[in-house]
């Protein structure tokens, strides 16, 4: 799996750039913005997804981990295609369709060119409680992992917390810890029980 490249931009326009590394130019397919951000001549840093077919070896860029996890969860959707989740993302920010999937926005999506109202749909109902917007935190931009997120929210209510408290106190723990902690279900989980007490002091609560 080729999940990074760096290296200088041959060529850049449209949808792609082509990358040297190591004497080997590889095309990536990224959106018009990130094809508009780099230099020909310049070194770049690009997170990839190497999507394997039968006949086909395609690689997609993204410039941020948001966008590369965001783009594996459209994929994830019925009748969404890596060229239509890149679609997507070219039309809206990882914040922008963490926006749209909280507020039940489907036709966000529907703007999109080759996304219809029924996979518009798809994308909403798929993508809740998978996707957050980044919340400001000590004035820098911090985006909360939603699968640990999620993993450490399942974990308490399994041990007895009602869901709201536990989704909670999951999104505080996450926000609290350090940057290279964020992602270790272990350590959040253990952050959010001391946030929460014990079940029985929340006995009661709605």
């Amino acid at each position: 799996m080729i999940s990074s490249l760096r290296g200088t931009v041959l060529v850049a326009g449209g949808t792609s750039i082509v990358v040297e590394v190591g004497g080997i130019g590889l095309s990536v397919s990224v959106t018009p913005e990130h094809a508009g951000s780099v230099r020909v001549g310049a070194e770049t840093q690009v997170n990839t997804a190497l999507i394997v077919r039968e006949d086909d070896l395609s690689l997609y860029g993204f410039r941020t981990i948001d966008e590369l996890e965001v783009f594996a969860l459209l994929r994830g959707v019925t009748g969404v295609g890596p060229k239509s989740a890149m679609g997507v993302l070219a039309a809206l920010s990882p914040d922008d369709i963490a926006r749209a999937v909280a507020e039940d926005n489907d036709s966000a999506f529907r703007k999109v060119s080759g996304i219809g109202p029924k996979t518009a749909k798809l994308i909403v109902l798929n993508l809740a409680g998978k996707v957050f917007v980044a919340t400001h935190q000590r004035g820098a931009i911090a985006s909360v992992p939603s699968s640990t997120t999620a993993s450490v929210s399942m974990a308490l209510q399994g041990l007895g917390w009602p869901e709201r408290l536990a989704q909670q106190a999951a999104e505080a723990a996450v926000q609290e810890a350090p940057a290279a902690d964020k992602s270790n279900t272990q350590l959040i989980l253990r952050r959010a029980l001391v946030l929460v007490g014990s079940p029985s002091s929340t006995a009661g609560t709605s």
